[in-house]
């Protein structure tokens, strides 16, 4: 009888300390849950951007974001897009064509983006861009989009750095007006003191650019536009309204 209860008094010790454990692993996954969605709402939540100072709003697209109603987006207080036309040698976004007419239907100030890859030529990539844009008109210009996060590992920053200039002269050649697109990492690693002479869209979600020569900043990825589903990217221009209509007029 007495071993009966003693077996009896370590099921209950062993039940409550179960309970006991598993309510300590349940409330720290649930703290550890909780402090991931703070720090990453807190990492990816959009910079303070002053409107005022900063009136022309943009957004830039691909086919990923979907169809658009490019008339929604002018409605909700957005002048100009970036959408982008080609990617490396070959590469092009179905979506280019059919997003552009509606764009400029609409009227928004549009310009045209390349994703650059840095294991090809700059010259064959800036042929690819020119292949999908054709003869329409760049408001804006064109954009080469310098960035490693989808490039190849390891490919000497100086290489990139010779292919993206070659590229940029290219279609300068050709009659465009040349923007770099790129982040912090790819300002110092690419461009700072070696392709300056390039208007610059600079990618910053955590604080105003730090280079203080930026003509676009994007600052928000997860931005929500009428006449769009789900996140977009968000920019802004860096000047009143006088200075955005003499960049227009200045292609």
């Amino acid at each position: 009888m007495i071993i009966i209860n003693r077996i009896r008094r370590l099921r209950v010790f062993f039940r409550r300390e179960w309970v006991v454990t598993t309510t300590f692993v349940a409330v720290f996954a649930l703290l550890v849950g909780v402090c991931w969605w703070a720090w990453r709402e807190f990492r990816t939540s959009p910079p303070y951007v002053d409107f005022a100072r900063y009136p022309v709003k943009g957004i830039d697209i691909s086919r990923h974001n979907g169809m658009m109603n490019f008339d929604a987006i002018l409605e909700d207080g957005y002048e100009f897009v970036f959408i982008k036309a080609s990617e490396g040698r070959t590469h092009r976004d179905e979506n280019f064509t059919l997003n552009y007419s509606k764009a400029v239907r609409a009227g928004l100030a549009v310009g045209a983006y390349h994703f650059f890859r840095f294991d090809v030529d700059g010259v064959a990539q800036a042929m690819n861009f020119c292949r999908v844009v054709g003869d329409r008109p760049l408001a804006l210009g064109a954009v080469i989009d310098v960035e490693s996060h989808g490039n190849p590992e390891g490919v000497d920053p100086t290489v990139v750095t010779e292919q993206v200039s070659a590229m940029a002269d290219y279609l300068s050649l050709k009659g465009f007006r040349v923007i770099l697109y790129t982040n912090k990492d790819g300002f110092y690693d690419y461009i700072y003191g070696r392709l300056g002479n390039y208007p610059l869209w600079i990618c910053s979600f955590s604080q105003v650019p730090l280079p203080d020569e930026w003509t676009f900043w994007q600052f928000n990825h997860r931005g929500r536009v009428q006449g769009i589903k789900g996140d977009v990217d968000i920019n802004v221009f860096a000047g009143d309204r006088i200075q955005w209509q003499s960049f227009l007029n200045h292609q």
